[in-house]
């Protein structure tokens, strides 16, 4: 059976977000969803994954909410279902920046459609920010991009104010433009951004994927692969899965180079993790994919850990 898996966000005024979350989660469950679901007072963000019917039909309940009737998509394919189970959760922040008063529902940048990014970003006075995490950005960015290389997205905030800082000394005010991997980030940075005094902001609507979605491959100024919150860990040009896998011990993406270093054990450790382990924690991962390998030779799927969150 193909599964068809779903990422969306949709900044609106959710007041009664928490009222909303039992049935939301019971009318998801009785479709056979599976994935990720946010819910916070500025709106929604979530990953799920199903038959097309049932993405569909959960797509039109998150549409029915009032301010939500615009909510996007991003689609790709799958095989076999990408998530062991359905969690609806309540969050402070749809995608947690950390700065109070950023908001935007009542301010934001520019938005930019892929198919006229590739011209805005071609304009030598634009300065290309990549707002994602640092083992995001080592599988694969935009040409000429900024790599803050942040560990969370809590951490964009302080790197922009040191990056500001260096432009003002270097007298220069440049037109900003920022992406990320669905847009749910860049969108939120502008709101940041231009609440910090600064105007010419603009944003990928849509975010890398849509723009792998929508830019022919011969046009694209895409460089690598996507990182990706779900089990493919990251994907093509074509949204097809990539060659990372997740290191099960840190969260990370291991190349298929890496998987040939001498410090990645499956499940246990990989170079990048290897020295901020302890021994107990390894032998704890070690026991771990023992009972992942006991699972697989029973022909059974074993709930291994999550990606990362942003």
């Amino acid at each position: 059976m193909t599964v068809r898996i779903a990422a969306f966000y949709k900044f609106f005024r959710f007041p009664d977000y928490s009222e909303r979350r039992q049935a939301l989660a019971q009318c998801f469950c009785t479709l056979g969803i599976k994935g990720t679901l946010l819910l916070a007072e500025e709106g929604v963000n979530g990953t799920i994954a199903g038959a097309p019917d049932a993405i569909d039909a959960a797509l039109a309940i998150l549409r029915a909410l009032p301010g939500a009737q615009e909510l996007e998509a991003k689609f790709s394919e799958a095989d076999a279902p990408p998530f062991p189970r359905l969690k609806v959760r309540l969050k402070r922040e749809i995608v947690t920046m950390g700065v109070p008063g950023t908001d935007p529902n009542s301010l934001v940048g520019t938005y930019v459609k892929p198919e006229d990014w590739n011209a805005l970003i071609a304009d030598p006075d634009i300065v290309l920010i990549d707002t994602r995490n640092g083992y995001e950005t080592a599988l694969g960015s935009f040409e000429g991009a900024i790599d803050p290389q942040t560990e969370s997205f809590r951490d964009f905030p302080a790197w922009f104010g040191d990056f500001r800082a260096r432009l003002e000394a270097e007298g220069r005010k440049p037109k900003i433009a920022m992406f990320c991997t669905g847009g749910i980030r860049c969108e939120k940075a502008t709101s940041f951004v231009k609440a910090e005094g600064i105007d010419d902001v603009f944003h990928l609507q849509g975010g890398i994927l849509k723009y792998l979605e929508t830019v022919p491959e011969p046009e694209t100024k895409w460089r690598g692969e996507c990182y990706v919150f779900d089990e493919r860990v990251s994907v093509r040009h074509d949204l097809t899965p990539g060659d990372h896998i997740l290191c099960h011990a840190c969260g990370r993406p291991v190349s298929t180079e890496g998987r040939q270093h001498k410090d990645y054990v499956e499940g246990i450790s990989c170079a990048a993790c290897i020295g901020e382990m302890t021994d107990d924690q390894r032998a704890r991962f070690a026991e771990r994919q023992r009972q992942i390998d006991l699972a697989r030779a029973r022909g059974e799927k074993h709930m291994a850990p999550a990606s990362r969150e942003p």
